[in-house]
């Protein structure tokens, strides 16, 4: 079932050097992710688990802010609109939003709220135990309110908005319906990384990126063979009245549907396997620059398969470089061809960042 990918006659490094130009918006659920590393010698007398002797411990941007990361990482411009609470965890989530270069005027602080916190021990490259602290229904009222305000004030800052659904609030049905209503008016660039609780709510997005489980969830019934996927694929792309649907499927890569035309299959370019965390958030990341930067789907495909490939290499959410992503496709046989730059108007970009 495997289809080949766009040929370089593309020009990857072109559509690479274009997202300097290209400004993100990222919606989404704000998370704070931490890290205690360790290795493990002995198992407890106390209990049947193992014993982790700490040696380090390290924080990262989650959720909706590690999809900023990434745009930034990559070239790109990216601020983020969202809801943190009060507290140290949501204090490290704005610093180091700012510390990598987001803008950070739509991160409304909510008094007497907890940020979403998930805290991962690592031994010996594995993990062992995650612990999240985080509640149950979360920002639904003055704050989700005030972030959706926000967004919709300054949709046409952006050339690309992109929705990071964790289902922890802030994606709410008023919200996706209020999007829904304005591309109607006004065609905007909107991708969608998916979450159950909203399975009902997205609509008319020019990009949606499920991965295989979340795809049969939404679509009703299990994907267990190519019949299934071009069936979930075609059906998804009816109910969310989508211009485009990209399924990522693991170890099998990616497949894209659009309405009238064959589906397409990227396989999978990862080499090693380490941690699957956060290789959706940059998924949508590398489309977002991608179709932002003038890019058709099937390259934007291509280009996101290779970031996540990368990200999928190390352990815990990570942000993908310009010159990681080149050295990917090189590594793969894709050569960049130079000297087909074709920048839009005004954009000034390097090829590298």
């Amino acid at each position: 079932m495997a289809s080949a990918p766009p040929k370089a006659s593309a020009s990857y490094n072109a559509v690479i050097a274009r997202f300097r130009g290209v400004t993100v918006q990222v919606v989404g659920d704000l998370m704070l992710d931490e890290f205690i590393w360790g290795r493990v010698e002995r198992i407890s007398p106390e209990a049947p688990v193992p014993v982790v002797e700490v040696k380090s411990e390290s924080i990262r941007l989650g959720g909706a802010a590690n999809v900023a990361h990434n745009v930034i990482a990559l070239g790109g411009k990216a601020s983020v609109c969202g809801v943190v609470g009060d507290d140290r965890a949501g204090h490290l989530v704005l610093e180091g939003l700012r510390q990598v270069g987001v803008r950070t005027n739509g991160l409304i602080r909510a008094r007497n709220e907890s940020t979403t916190r998930k805290t991962r021990i690592i031994a010996h490259q594995q993990q062992v135990v995650r612990l999240d602290r985080e509640d149950a229904a979360r920002w639904h009222g003055r704050a989700a309110a005030r972030a959706r305000g926000f967004l919709l004030a300054n949709l046409w800052r952006s050339d690309v908005i992109v929705v990071s659904d964790y289902a922890k609030g802030v994606i709410t049905p008023p919200l996706l319906a209020a999007l829904a209503a304005a591309r109607q008016r006004r065609p905007f660039r909107l991708v969608i990384d998916p979450k159950r609780a909203n399975f009902p709510y997205y609509r008319r997005p020019s990009l949606i990126t499920p991965n295989r489980d979340e795809a049969g969830q939404a679509a009703g019934f299990d994907i267990r063979d190519d019949a299934t996927l071009e069936r979930a694929g075609a059906e998804l792309l009816r109910r969310w009245e989508a211009e485009a649907v990209l399924i990522t499927r693991g170890e099998h890569g990616m497949s894209l549907f659009r309405p009238g035309l064959p589906s397409r299959h990227f396989p999978t370019v990862a080499r090693h396997v380490y941690d699957v965390t956060g290789a959706g958030d940059t998924v949508v990341a590398t489309c977002a620059l991608a179709l932002g930067a003038g890019a058709s789907l099937e390259a934007a495909a291509v280009l996101s398969n290779h970031a996540a490939g990368i990200v999928v290499g190390e352990i815990g959410p990570a942000a993908v470089t310009a010159t990681q992503l080149r050295a990917d496709l090189r590594a793969f046989g894709m050569p960049l061809p130079r000297g087909q730059q074709t920048r839009r108007r005004g954009d000034t970009a390097r090829a590298d960042r």
